[in-house]
């Protein structure tokens, strides 16, 4: 693990390029940005009908095989080379096309959420499935996949030379796959990566996120007849309960900005029977990384406590693993000047009429924004939220961009970003998306000089004595996580 001086450049995000003037990209003419935003336009039926496709399969992480092919045959279609399977991941792929020059990156998302069924209506209302969007990874994927395929059309029509790939990365919500391309290697000759993300405003914002660890806890005990011989069992959901207090004793003694949360995911089979197997899954999240893995260090031990306070066992999976984002500020100031460039877009009358009933149910507090207009940019500042493009953005430079696809004061993981997820307004919002990523890469593909100070931005960040580990260590990918054990 990574000593805390290797995470000075996170401290000091902006002291550290004071004075260092922004590099600009090489600025398309106002014919090309809009040939290239026409491309994105000509494109959008698609971008929808993937968009709503994969909103309604619904797979969660791992199990997303409908989505995944649905991406992969767009891409072939459009003259893509694509590779499934990619670092031991059935649903996760890799699509290239071009050749030479830069190599430039688009990740696609595509995992939804389990227990967040719900229609595309103002109200709360489940489908009856597993799973819901309530993260907008289905706009997530079909935007990435069309800026992808502008781009690739961009570059053979101008016949200029370059790389443009598309990662297809599932599970984002608990499985990692991204960490497992870096560990693998599959990023380490590109120049750049631009990532985006759906919410409820548009923004370019670069902002620094959480690191976490998660895994499972899992106690084992000795069935008895619960209250005929109680004496002869050891409870496997006692040790999880003593555990889960534990931790919660903890929570006063963890650094400022530490988040701790859990969920019971096995506790016996029914209350005449002395649990003989429990588990719990825990997450742990801090900006400091290795914050993150000495407040992991203590849960363990506690499970270790609570399992001799109880005469059980317990074994531990480390389920998964990430780095908090580093911020890129010469990538952040291109695409916020042409997410400007591109603007947001407007509500027809029922698309208002659906946002004003769905803003009655969101907190009366919340922070109101309109999808027509572009937040002032920042950089540096800190989101408490955790993505495994975090490694990413420590070995690549990388950006972030956020658009208006639900309404504004939603947040994520809740029925009312799972419905918006599937409306107009979340088609209208990744298109904003698409347009923004694929003017991004065409002047990046132009720029060598913007792309040589974003890579030395990384480099300062990172740090001189910075060695990149992945926090989940060296296990396989976790292809059964959502699965009861």
């Amino acid at each position: 693990m990574r000593s805390i001086s290797v995470l000075r450049p996170l401290l000091l995000p902006i002291l550290l390029l004071a004075g260092t003037a922004p590099v600009s990209a090489k600025p398309l003419s106002d014919a090309e940005a809009e040939k290239l935003e026409a491309s994105v336009d000509a494109l959008s039926p698609k971008l929808s009908t993937i968009a709503h496709d994969v909103w309604n399969y619904a797979e969660i992480g791992f199990k997303e095989t409908k989505s995944s092919a649905e991406l992969q045959k767009a891409l072939h279609d459009a003259g893509f080379h694509v590779e499934p399977g990619i670092s031991g991941i059935p649903t996760a792929f890799l699509a290239s096309s071009g050749s030479g020059g830069p190599v430039i990156a688009l990740l696609a998302e595509f995992d939804a959420l389990p227990g967040l069924s719900q229609a595309a209506i103002p109200e709360q209302k489940s489908l009856g499935a597993i799973a819901g969007h309530a993260c907008g990874h289905n706009l997530l994927g079909a935007a990435s996949v069309t800026a992808a395929i502008a781009l690739k059309q961009w570059l053979d029509q101008n016949h200029i030379k370059g790389t443009i790939r598309l990662y297809g990365s599932p599970a984002e919500e608990g499985g990692f796959s991204k960490v497992y391309f870096v560990r693998d290697g599959l990023l380490k000759d590109v120049d750049a990566v631009l990532s985006w993300h759906p919410g409820d405003a548009n923004t370019a914002s670069q902002a620094q996120l959480l690191s976490v660890i998660s895994g499972k806890f899992r106690f084992k005990g000795i069935a008895s007849h619960a209250a005929v011989a109680p004496e002869r069992g050891r409870s496997a959901l006692d040790a999880v309960e003593i555990h889960d207090v534990s931790v919660n004793f903890m929570r006063q003694h963890v650094p400022e900005g530490t988040r701790i949360h859990y969920v019971i995911t096995d506790g016996g089979d029914q209350p005449n029977i002395v649990p003989a197997h429990a588990e719990s899954f825990y997450y742990v999240r801090n900006y400091d990384p290795a914050i993150t893995q000495d407040v992991w260090d203590r849960v363990q031990k506690a499970a270790q406590g609570a399992a001799l306070a109880t005469g059980t066992s317990v074994s531990v999976e480390v389920v998964g693993g990430s780095y908090g984002d580093l911020p890129n500020d010469t990538l952040g100031r291109i695409v916020y000047a042409n997410l400007k460039r591109v603007g947001g877009f407007s509500y027809t009358p029922q698309e208002a009429a659906y946002a004003a009933t769905i803003a009655a149910t969101l907190p009366a507090q919340r922070v109101k924004s309109s999808p027509e207009e572009v937040a002032p940019y920042e950089q540096g500042h800190k989101v408490p939220a955790s993505s495994d493009v975090g490694d990413i953005s420590w070995t690549v430079p990388t950006s972030s961009l956020g658009t208006a696809t639900w309404i504004s004061g939603t947040s994520p993981h809740t029925w009312q970003a799972a419905s918006a997820s599937g409306t107009s307004i979340g088609v209208k919002g990744a298109i904003v998306a698409a347009k923004t990523l694929a003017l991004t890469g065409a002047e990046l593909f132009l720029s060598p000089d913007a792309l040589a100070a974003a890579k030395a931005e990384l480099t300062q960040r990172q740090g001189s004595d910075f060695i990149y580990r992945p926090l989940l260590g060296d296990r396989k990918p976790p292809l059964d996580y959502t699965d009861k054990k």
